[in-house]
């Protein structure tokens, strides 16, 4: 594993190197975006349950019913607390701005603190596993944290190759989704050649993890958007509409219009990852350990309702629900609901047989056939679909425009540079005529 993430260090330096955001993610559509976080969402919830199982397997049923309770509420508590800022006038604005961006760090203390009170103390509870004393690995098995990873004979060395190279596709294509996603038009954001230094960092942190033998890590994906949402805010702006003259004076009419600004910056990020770095050293070490396994599961719970609530196949699996009596109108040249219903029904069953290899052996090859799913919505998928079926439900994900647009734009331009190559000829026989 140690070489695995090494080689996926220097394969992350070769992509940011090479600017491969430009030659790869150009291509990338919102039908494969849409569905990576559809299954990161799924993702989550599955987590939650693994860890309720893992509860129920070690604890008594009584603290396992009570796993529950806190995981549940560890959920709903911040999903109730991140709409504060519509609790208008309740409170100071400043005060439910601060309830709603930090509703995930509130929800948790309190349901870490809850099973210490009154009768709720004496119940068994699984807590994360830490270790107390000093700086070193919480798996009793190991000693330190570093890896003698020269310790390989050299045809393993260059087999890991291989599994370097799933993890550095899986690794970037998380990463530019995740800055899709958090740069889409609600947000109003865009993506600088800045982002290429994230790669670099991310190949170095990835190699980092491979020496220091601990799992790697990436930035995940509903994160993004959450982070997004937190700074993101709303100004109110006048406009003017109408200028008119009435009794000789200029009456102006203003339209009063709310438009929604995030407040692009590194802070919070780097603030995040300095209290990540001081909880998992000694002492406070020891305070991440009393954090419930259960909390836990609330928290994955959380990140992904959050990440699905976001997600147009979410909405558009309501439409699935609706009556066709109650759905919103299409726009003229899309013939009907069926063709959009049989778009989304497809990502759902795509976004189900990627969880379903995720469960399999062949788990470390899901990126590749998310991957897939590009040249497969670009070649085949127009065969099926209406273009201006397509053109409604998808998009490109970098830029602005559809591939039905791209290609009705080459098809115009090709026929304007027909018809100039046409004229000087007309012209021409039309002077020998004349003569």
């Amino acid at each position: 594993m140690a070489w695995s993430l090494i080689h996926a260090g220097w394969m992350h330096y070769l992509l940011a190197i090479f600017n491969a955001h430009d030659w790869t993610m150009r291509y990338v559509t919102t039908f494969s975006t849409e569905i990576f976080s559809l299954l990161n969402s799924i993702i989550y919830f599955h987590k939650a349950i693994q860890e309720l199982q893992r509860t129920h397997s070690t604890l008594s049923f009584a603290a396992f019913l009570y796993a529950i309770i806190g995981a549940i509420g560890t959920m709903l508590l911040a999903i109730f607390l991140s709409t504060a800022e519509r609790w208008a006038p309740l409170f100071h604005r400043y005060a439910r701005m601060g309830l709603t961006e930090y509703a995930a760090a509130i929800s948790i203390i309190i349901f870490i603190g809850m099973p210490h009170v009154g009768e709720l103390a004496g119940l068994d509870k699984q807590t994360l596993q830490v270790s107390d004393h000093s700086f070193r690995p919480s798996d009793p098995n190991r000693s330190t944290f570093f890896v003698q990873f020269w310790h390989l004979p050299i045809a393993w060395i260059f087999a890991a190759i291989i599994p370097g190279l799933i993890i550095t596709i899986l690794f970037f294509f998380d990463h530019e989704v995740s800055s899709i996603i958090c740069t889409i038009d609600r947000y109003g954001t865009r993506k600088p050649g800045g982002f290429a230094w994230d790669i670099v960092l991310l190949g170095t942190t990835t190699a980092l993890c491979g020496i220091l033998g601990i799992p790697p890590a990436n930035g995940l994906l509903p994160q993004a958007p959450l982070h997004s949402e937190s700074l993101m805010h709303s100004e109110m702006t006048e406009r003017v509409t109408r200028l008119e003259k009435v009794n000789e004076k200029d009456r102006v009419t203003l339209e009063v219009v709310s438009t929604r600004r995030v407040y692009e910056q590194r802070w919070s990020a780097f603030l995040h990852a300095a209290a990540i770095l001081i909880f998992v050293s000694p002492p406070f070490q020891h305070v991440l350990g009393l954090t419930p396994t259960s909390v836990l599961a609330g928290l994955f719970m959380f990140m992904g309702e959050q990440s699905l609530s976001v997600n147009p196949v979410l909405f558009r699996f309501f439409h699935l629900l609706t009556p066709p009596s109650e759905l919103p109108s299409l726009p003229e040249k899309v013939t009907g609901y069926k063709g959009v219903h049989a778009y989304t029904v497809t990502q759902i069953v795509v976004t189900a047989v990627i969880f379903i290899i995720t469960l399999t052996k062949a788990a470390p090859a899901f990126p590749v056939v998310i991957i897939a799913c590009v040249p497969v919505r670009l070649l085949i998928m127009n065969r099926i679909w209406g273009r201006e079926t397509l053109r409604f439900v998808d998009a490109w994900a970098c830029r602005k425009g559809t591939p039905e647009g791209d290609e009705d734009a080459r098809t115009a331009t090709t026929n304007v540079d027909e018809s100039h190559e046409l004229e000087p000829n007309v012209e021409h026989q039309a002077a020998k005529i004349d003569v």
